[in-house]
């Protein structure tokens, strides 16, 4: 995956779950809560494998 498509996908993850969360507190469900939560974490690392990626690049740009 490229740097930007991480971005994308991270942040599409972190909105569902964030979603995932919040449907689990409106109907008492931990395990869609834990679900969320686990979705939104996923996203966020992805989000920084994205920004890492983008680093590396302009290292690399500039040598």
């Amino acid at each position: 995956m490229g740097s930007t498509t991480d971005k994308i996908a991270g942040k599409a993850n972190e909105i569902a779950g964030k979603t995932k969360q919040a449907a689990g507190k409106a109907t008492d469900d931990p395990a869609l809560r834990g679900k969320g939560a686990a979705q939104e974490a996923k996203g966020k690392a992805q989000v920084a494998t994205g920004k890492v990626k983008d680093k590396l690049k302009g290292a690399v740009d500039r040598l």
